[in-house]
């Protein structure tokens, strides 16, 4: 189901009532198709948060599952303690194993693993790599988004290795063992609004992905930001206080994905003003001081 983009501009200006009755309407979609078999990726995050208000509101007895990265913030970890029905689910790896065995995240999943894939470069990934540098295909066609950029070719002789495999293994994986042993179907708060990745999958598949390998609905796709906020703010729902303490972002705090883009004070500053332990934490234990210095981010206020 193919989705022109002027279609996701008009219904991303449409005012928050409108879109509230379009979530609701493909809640009820995803409930009918899976016979109720369904529940809500819970982050702790405002954007799941008002999701979960959502289809509560319709299904009180929809389960929420928590993905337990052990990298939260305390503020969210509180948070969602105070939800009920929530399941907390763990990886089978540690963060820090996850850096010694693969590597760490930074600029994007898509830098991470086209730097990745040049990094173990043999005779049987010859194509790949060649890819990677030149965005030439096998059959002689330019593919210029699977090239590396060269501002970011550099990251291939870094010191530390580098790969995108942390968001498989730490959240995609349990969500997997989850939905192969309940046979529920996620609900996640993703917005098209958050990436150019996320407005890619809208306009490929919809709210409602009802026929991808892994079916998933995404009943926020159309709205923005400041939509979650005023549904907060009107329907009075309570929300994580880790937003109150200047974070825009509540993902995995040990994250560098994105971090080049963001204005000072930066999540890695900001931490060490509100969380100045976990900052050492990160810094120290799991060695991200040398890894911000070689891209560039700045981590002191």
């Amino acid at each position: 189901m193919a989705i022109a983009p002027y279609e996701l501009v008009q219904k991303q200006s449409l005012p928050l009532d409108c879109k509230v009755r379009l979530a609701t309407l493909r809640i009820e979609q995803w409930h009918e198709r899976f016979a109720g078999k369904t529940y809500v990726a819970f982050s702790g995050g405002k954007d799941s948060t008002v999701l979960l208000h959502l289809v509560r509101a319709m299904y009180p007895d929809t389960p929420a599952v928590f993905f337990d990265t052990g990298l939260e913030f305390p503020e969210i970890r509180d948070f969602v303690s105070t939800i009920p029905n929530v399941t907390w689910m763990k990886p089978k790896m540690t963060f820090r194993s996850v850096l010694s065995t693969h590597g760490y995240p930074v600029v994007s999943k898509r830098v991470a693993r086209y730097v990745n894939d040049l990094v173990r470069e043999s005779p049987k990934n010859t194509s790949t790599c060649n890819l990677r540098r030149t965005g030439m295909n096998r059959a002689g066609e330019y593919c210029p988004s699977m090239k590396l950029s060269k501002k970011w070719m550099y990251l291939v002789g870094a010191p530390f290795r580098i790969s995108d495999k942390c968001c498989k293994i730490m959240k995609h994986q349990p969500a997997s063992l989850y939905c192969k042993t309940t046979g529920r179907k996620a609900m996640t708060g993703e917005m098209a609004s958050d990436s150019r990745g996320r407005a890619k999958t809208y306009l490929r598949h919809g709210c409602n992905s009802f026929d991808s390998k892994t079916p998933v609905s995404r009943p926020l796709s159309v709205w923005n930001e400041s939509d979650v906020w005023e549904y907060l703010k009107t329907e009075n729902v309570p929300y994580s206080k880790i937003y109150d303490m200047g974070y825009h972002r509540t993902g995995c705090a040990f994250c560098a994905f994105g971090a080049h883009l963001e204005k000072p004070p930066n999540r890695f500053q900001l931490m060490k003003t509100t969380h100045p332990k976990l900052w050492e934490y990160c810094m120290t234990k799991l060695g991200m001081r040398e890894v911000l210095d070689f891209i560039g981010v700045k981590y002191e206020p």
